[in-house]
């Protein structure tokens, strides 16, 4: 029988929540990560498991601060006085000293979780919300050790700042943290078979290539299906989830959500990432400076889109790339389509016929390189490098017209026993072949980045292939070691 509501995973992220809960002190949590991450699934299946008091209440987005006092008087009545209707406050420190006497009427041993979900959509103009927690949790809660305080939003950036990075009353309050990330492969493979789907590594691959990690997504995936025919139900029907997830992910996190998509639109049109000086100039006068960087960092702190430094190339400063599946697939497939899908369905094989299509092959290219990025572990322990061994890009562009040969590799190790694995990351069906042509543009390519950086380490070849390596002539002289799909799954 399929277990819908047991936790995959998340082993550190348990372990925190253990610990947190046989503390013998006051806990004081905040859970972060993006939208459909499973954070409120993760504690609420934690805790309502537990003989504990569970005071569980969530924002409502957009709604006033009346509405919002009234929903968390309810639940303070239901939870703690058997269902009795309590008057409400008239503002947060009236509520939160409603809920300070109903702690303080327990008298048993009882470990008291107060789970505050989405509590940034609790903040109103005016509210002073942070205010009067800090001063619930200084003067009342913190000195309770039966207390365990959790707050939680997908609104990372507001977290961070608001919570975490507090420098007023909470700063350095927290006692714990959870940043929670979308699932690996193979935690999205041990999912996908807990709800009773069993499909083989290509076809999670797939399925990886348009939702990611996330595990809301996931869920909607149906057994008896293959990751083509979910993906045609899930994307290009006429009211398919994934056709009017992107407006609902954005405006969530985001007052000015339009901006943030105008960002993040600009980032994904650059495969290999773009500097944050010639992005904030694309972004406009009115993002230049210190709003643009705060926006770039609040568009991370969701983990859609990842910050680095191409290697060697540090005075060119910071670059950023999209990484979330979901954001890459849309603009590159559902987008385009977008008003003719609202019109109507397209056939239920769409996104097979897609498969044989040269933009189609692209685009899995790309995405597969994306998600090799996200596996730097696991291909790093297929390479039996140590954890010393630094992970990063490397691009040499040429100016037009000039004689310089430019080169791009797409991951490489920087080891610390002098020698660097250079890495070519390929997907296809089959074994990927090397043929003469090929064999000389690596060649060629190891030999500008000798050249370039300078570098008088050992450069060691390896290649990253979906589908592994064809035996050749080439491969047997060039290639030093080969990662396949199946190594991303360990």
């Amino acid at each position: 029988m399929v277990n819908t509501n047991k936790v995959v995973g998340r082993k550190e992220e348990i372990h925190t929540l253990k610990e947190m809960l046989s503390s013998k002190q006051a806990e004081f949590l905040a859970i972060y990560g993006r939208r459909r991450v499973g954070k409120t699934f993760l504690i609420r299946n934690f805790f309502e498991k537990k003989d504990v008091l569970f005071f569980d209440v969530t924002g409502s987005k957009d709604g006033p601060m009346a509405d919002q006092i009234k929903h968390f008087t309810i639940q303070i009545g239901k939870i703690f006085y058997q269902g009795a209707t309590l008057k409400a406050g008239k503002n947060w420190d009236e509520t939160f000293e409603i809920l300070t006497k109903a702690i303080d009427s327990k008298n048993d041993n009882k470990k008291i979780v107060l789970f505050f979900d989405e509590f940034p959509w609790m903040e109103t103009k005016n509210s002073r919300l942070i205010q009067n927690l800090a001063y619930y949790w200084n003067q009342h809660w913190s000195r309770n050790n039966k207390i365990k305080l959790i707050i939680c939003g997908s609104s990372a950036s507001w977290i961070i700042s608001k919570i975490i990075n507090n420098k007023g009353g909470l700063h350095n309050r927290l006692t714990r943290k959870i940043h929670l990330t979308p699932y690996n492969l193979a935690e999205t493979k041990q999912y996908l078979h807990s709800l009773g789907v069993k499909l083989n590594n290509e076809q999670i691959l797939q399925l990886y290539m348009v939702m990611g990690g996330i595990p809301y997504y996931l869920s909607k995936v149906e057994k008896g299906r293959s990751a083509a025919q979910n993906i045609d139900k899930l994307a290009f029907r006429r009211k398919s989830f994934l056709l009017g997830e992107f407006e609902n992910l954005f405006s969530s996190l985001f007052v000015d959500h339009e901006i943030y998509i105008k960002i993040i639109r600009i980032i994904a049109g650059y495969r290999y990432g773009i500097g944050q000086e010639e992005l904030l100039k694309k972004m406009g006068t009115a993002l230049h400076g210190e709003g643009g960087v705060k926006k770039l960092k609040d568009l991370q702190d969701t983990n859609f889109i990842m910050s680095f430094k191409p290697h060697f190339n540090t005075k060119r400063g910071i670059y950023y790339k999209v990484i979330d599946q979901y954001i890459l697939f849309y603009f590159a497939w559902v987008e385009p389509i977008k008003d003719t899908l609202l019109e109507k369905s397209f056939s239920g094989q769409y996104w097979e016929k897609m498969h044989e299509s040269p933009s189609w092959n692209s685009w899995a290219g790309y995405t597969f390189e994306s998600i090799c990025y996200e596996h730097v572990n696991e291909i790093r322990a297929a390479l039996e490098l140590t954890p010393t061994a630094v992970p990063n890009t490397w691009r040499k562009m040429t100016k037009k017209g000039s004689k310089e040969e430019g080169a791009q590799i797409d991951l490489l190790f920087d080891r610390d026993d002098d020698s660097i694995t250079i890495c070519e990351i390929k997907y296809t069906e089959l074994p990927f072949s090397i043929d003469k042509k090929y064999a000389a543009e690596l060649k060629n390519k190891m030999a500008v980045f000798s050249e370039a950086t300078r570098t008088k380490k050992q450069l060691f070849l390896s290649f990253i292939s979906a589908s592994g390596l064809k035996k050749s002539i080439y491969s047997e002289d060039m290639v030093d070691s080969i990662v396949t799909l199946n190594d991303l799954y360990n």
